[in-house]
C-alpha cells in the first residue's frame, strides 16, 4: 500500500480528497494535516510514500514547505493539488521535484490518473532498482512511466457523456448545502445549462440525485436537485 498524506488548510477538502484516494486501489491516507507545520510533523514520522499538497497553508506556502523537507533530507514524493495556477509557481513546483501539479478544481477522474501514473513509477523503479545500475533503457522506462494515460470510460453512461463532466456536476451536488437547479449547476462548472440539464437528467434517472420541485408564482415548476448519499 502506497500511504498518503493529504494537505489542504480547508477541512472539508481535505476530506473529500481523502476519500477520493480511499477510492483508488493500492492507495491510503496514512494522515491529513491543515498547515505546514502539522504536515512536516507527519512527514518526520516517516511513514508518509506519497503528500497530496495544497499551496495556499495558514503557516507556510506547500512549496515553502517542500523546501524545508529536502533541506531536512526528506525524498517524500509530492503531488501539488492547488488553486495556484500561476506560471511561477508551476515551474517552481518542477524545480523543487512536485511530480505532478493538479488545479483545482479538478475531478476524481484526474486525481486516480496522475495517482495510477506514480504507482506506475514506483513499480518500475522497483523492478529497474533491483538490478543496481540502470542502463539508458531502464532510465527511459523510469521517466516514460509517469506520462499519463487517459481514465477509462465508466460503463453505463450513455452516448455524448463523459466521466470528468459526471464527476465535476456530481461533486458540485455534493458540496451543495441545498437542492440546485440546472442554471446554477450551469454556472457553478461552466457548462451551458442544456448540457448541465442533460447530465442533471441522467444521474436523476440513475438514482444518483434526488429531484424535487420548487413552484413560483407564475410559470413552470423549477426542477431542483440534491445529492443523494451512497
Amino acid at each position: 500500500m502506497i500511504d498518503v498524506l493529504v494537505v489542504d488548510d480547508d477541512f472539508r477538502v481535505a476530506e473529500i480528497n481523502a476519500k477520493y484516494v480511499g477510492k483508488v486501489p493500492g492507495f491510503r491516507v496514512a494522515a491529513r494535516a491543515h498547515s505546514a507545520a502539522q504536515a512536516l510533523s507527519s512527514v518526520q514520522r516517516g511513514t508518509i510514500d506519497l503528500v497530496l499538497l495544497d499551496h495556499y497553508l495558514p503557516d507556510q506556502t506547500g512549496l515553502e514547505l517542500v523546501h524545508r523537507m529536502r533541506e531536512q533530507g526528506h525524498g517524500t514524493d509530492v503531488i501539488m493539488i492547488t488553486a495556484a495556477g500561476d506560471v511561477t509557481t508551476i515551474q517552481a513546483a518542477m524545480r523543487l521535484g512536485a511530480l505532478h501539479y493538479l488545479v483545482k478544481p479538478f475531478t476524481f477522474a484526474a486525481l486516480r490518473t496522475r495517482l495510477d501514473s506514480y504507482a506506475a513509477l514506483r513499480r518500475t523503479v522497483d523492478r529497474v532498482g533491483g538490478r543496481g545500475i540502470a542502463g539508458q533503457e531502464q532510465v527511459d522506462r523510469i521517466f516514460s512511466a509517469l506520462r499519463m494515460t487517459s481514465a477509462p470510460a465508466s460503463p453505463g453512461l450513455p452516448s455524448g457523456h463523459s466521466e470528468p463532466t459526471t464527476d465535476l456536476i456530481c461533486r458540485v451536488l455534493h458540496h451543495a448545502d441545498h437542492p440546485l437547479s440546472a442554471h446554477e449547476v450551469a454556472a457553478e462548472t461552466g457548462l451551458s445549462r442544456s448540457t448541465a440539464q442533460r447530465y442533471l437528467r441522467h444521474l436523476e434517472q440513475a438514482g444518483r440525485l434526488r429531484l424535487s420541485l420548487r413552484y413560483g408564482d407564475t410559470g413552470r415548476p423549477e426542477h431542483r436537485y440534491a445529492w443523494v448519499a451512497p
